[in-house]
């Protein structure tokens, strides 16, 4: 069953940092995995993107130089490091191949930033 499970969201003051862990089953831990997120009354957005190595990362405007993405192969995880955080931030996040297939979209993990 391809399944994405994100975790290690919360609750976080404004300057503070998380990070988030995104498991993959086999088959869709693929070349080019990415996060995005959702904010409330908004559309989903890519925020950031890794191919196979590592060797390569990319991010939105808005969170280069505090967002970390990063990968483990061999436990078929990926991670979000998120430093600095603003209270637009706050959002549930989400991991998916990159670009995202519809069918794996997982629950997400939720991030909250209160000024």
């Amino acid at each position: 069953q391809v399944q994405l499970v994100e975790s290690g969201g919360g609750l976080v003051q404004a300057g503070g940092s998380l990070r988030l862990s995104c498991a993959a089953s086999g088959r869709i831990f693929s070349t080019y995995m990415g996060w995005f997120r959702q904010a409330p009354g908004k559309e989903r957005e890519f925020v950031a993107g890794i191919n196979w190595s590592g060797s390569s990362t990319y991010y939105v405007n808005s969170v280069k130089g505090r967002f970390t993405i990063s990968r483990d192969n061999a436990k078929n995880t990926v991670y979000l490091q998120m430093n600095s955080l603003k209270p637009e931030d706050t959002a549930v996040y989400y991991c998916n191949k990159d670009p995202a297939v519809i069918d794996y979209w997982g629950q997400g993990t939720q991030v909250t930033v209160s000024s």
